[in-house]
Formats: structure tokens, C-alpha cells, sequence
């Protein structure tokens, strides 16, 4: 759940505790509830604001790597997005071929005191996608990533409203995140695949001793076990020289130390603007909400 609420509502999450907050103050009435209330939204405000620059200075201040050249860590990459191979993706009210997609179905609900749409359904995609810029191709691990995107479709049928938003397949993406490349040669164990293939043909017994028991005693004696010790390292070999020749593989995903996760269709010109506004944003309203504390101290 905090996941979803991350990638939809991530830079204005803030908004709506301070909203709660004051909605709380006008019920209440009284001079304690707008203290409380003033000093919720100053830190709530304070600390948006903190976490907005934050992400303005990662997205600014980050270069731009290319896939077959990126340091292992925290990047930002920018390419093409692209579907993987026999892993179709559609969304799921439009059936629109997609790399990823989210949705929400809300439900209208009135009464003599309330008009409101209530959220019957939602939810997103898991299925991972591919990053390609020139220089390579990067599989992107979209789970609990902040998804900016500039598709959102809403439409009502009757008493029902359909929100779905989408990344497209060829969209220019914009990716931060914690790059990894995992070469299989360089993470075979010889040890480890040759202890689980013996450990397989001992499951096997039957055929174990068709191959290896020479003498047809149904035991394998100390000649005929380094025989199927020495088949098996010729087979874990012909494993290793099929993993030299596979290509690394590129992953970008959630950065382990909580730093910002965003992938978006959007500039990283026109995701700056928006983070910017974010920051000015907050940092006014944490101003208003000391100006109200101050007048309240005079009030007393």
C-alpha cells in the first residue's frame, strides 16, 4: 500500500496530512486544536520540502551514464523503453500494450451530506522492462520506484470512474536508481555446481551405476567414484564456457539505502521545474503555518 502511494502521490503526500490537519482545527474549534494543527503542517511542511530538494539535487546534480559504461551504483540513465521478450504487458482497462501501467476504479457515492468517489479497485503492474540507449540495453526493476508519468486517462461510465495511467513501449525514459551488472561467468561457483550435480545423480541411483559401476557389483568403488567425480567437472566445465559466452546483464532497481527511485517519460528539464515548484511550495507554507503560530501567541 505505501508503495502504491509512493508512486502516485509521492511529492504532494504531504499535502493531505496538512489538509487532514486543518479539516481537524475547523471541527475542533478551539485555540489548542489550531496550535496543533499549525504546528503539523510546519513540520510536515518542513520536512517535504527537505525530502523535494533532496530529489531536485539528485536529478540535477547526477550525470547521465550509458548502459555498457555505468559505474556500479547509483545512476541516471536515459533510453528507450522496450518490452522483454514474450512477457507482453496490457493495461488494465484500455488493454493497451504497455511497459507498465496502474489503475484505479472509484465508484460515486451520494448522500444529504456527502458527494465523494470511493475506490473500489486499484493496483499496478509488476512485470519488469528494458532501458536501451546506444550503447546497451538495462532491465529495469520498476518495484517501489516513484512512476511520473505524462499519461493519465480518466473517463466515467455511470456511477463508476476509470483512472489508468501507462509508460509506453519507445517512450524516452528517464531512470535514477542503484545499477547493477550481474556477468554469469564471473558469479559461477565450479565447487558449489559440481557438489549439486553429484548430489543429482545420487538421486538417481540406477542410472549412476548403469554409467559408472564397471564391474556390475552395484556399488561404486573408490576408481568408479572419481570416474563420475571426473564426467561430472568435464559437464560443470561445459556449463562454465556456456556462461563465459552469455552477456552481462544490466539491472537498475530500488537504490538498499533509501536514496530517490524515479522513472519517468518525463525531461529531466521538466522534472526539475516540478520538484523545484515542489520545494518553493512547501517551504511557503511552512512560513504561513509560523506566521499563524505567531499570531496565535499574540492571541493568548
Amino acid at each position: 500500500m505505501w508503495a502504491a502511494l509512493r508512486r502516485e502521490h509521492a511529492p504532494s503526500m504531504g499535502l493531505g496530512a496538512q489538509f487532514i490537519s486543518l479539516v481537524a482545527a475547523s471541527k475542533l474549534n478551539s485555540q489548542l486544536g489550531w496550535w496543533i494543527a499549525a504546528g503539523v503542517i510546519a513540520v510536515i511542511a518542513l520536512f517535504s520540502w527537505r525530502s523535494a530538494l533532496k530529489s531536485l539535487r539528485l536529478i540535477r546534480d547526477t550525470p547521465t551514464s550509458k548502459v555498457a559504461s555505468a559505474a556500479q551504483g547509483y545512476v541516471e540513465l536515459i533510453g528507450r523503453g522496450k518490452a522483454i521478450p514474450n512477457t507482453p504487458v496490457l493495461s488494465q482497462f484500455r488493454q493497451l500494450p504497455c511497459l507498465w501501467f496502474r489503475y484505479k476504479l472509484e465508484q460515486h457515492s451520494q448522500s444529504d451530506k456527502r458527494n465523494e468517489w470511493r475506490t473500489i479497485d486499484s493496483g499496478e503492474s509488476r512485470e519488469s522492462f528494458m532501458l536501451c540507449d546506444s550503447s546497451g540495453e538495462c532491465v529495469v526493476d520498476a518495484d517501489y520506484a516513484e512512476i511520473n508519468t505524462r499519461y493519465c486517462e480518466v473517463w466515467r461510465e455511470g456511477d463508476l470512474r476509470y483512472t489508468e495511467w501507462t509508460l509506453l513501449e519507445h517512450d524516452v525514459l528517464y531512470v535514477l536508481g542503484e545499477f547493477r551488472t550481474h556477468n554469469m561467468a564471473a558469479e559461477f561457483n565450479r565447487n558449489t555446481e559440481l557438489n549439486a550435480l553429484l548430489a543429482a545423480w545420487k538421486l538417481d541411483l540406477p542410472d549412476l551405476h548403469r554409467r559408472f559401476d564397471l564391474n556390475n557389483d552395484g556399488t561404486l568403488d573408490m576408481d568408479e567414484w572419481l570416474l563420475a567425480r571426473k564426467a561430472a567437472q568435464r559437464e560443470v566445465a561445459k556449463q562454465f564456457r556456456a556462461a563465459q559466452a552469455q552477456p552481462d546483464i544490466h539491472i537498475i532497481r530500488q537504490p538498499a539505502d533509501g536514496k530517490l527511485f524515479l522513472i519517468s517519460n518525463r525531461t529531466p528539464a521538466d522534472l526539475s521545474r516540478r520538484y523545484l515548484y515542489w520545494c518553493w511550495l512547501h517551504l511557503v507554507l511552512f512560513f504561513i503555518s509560523l506566521t499563524g503560530l505567531a499570531w496565535l501567541l499574540q492571541a493568548t
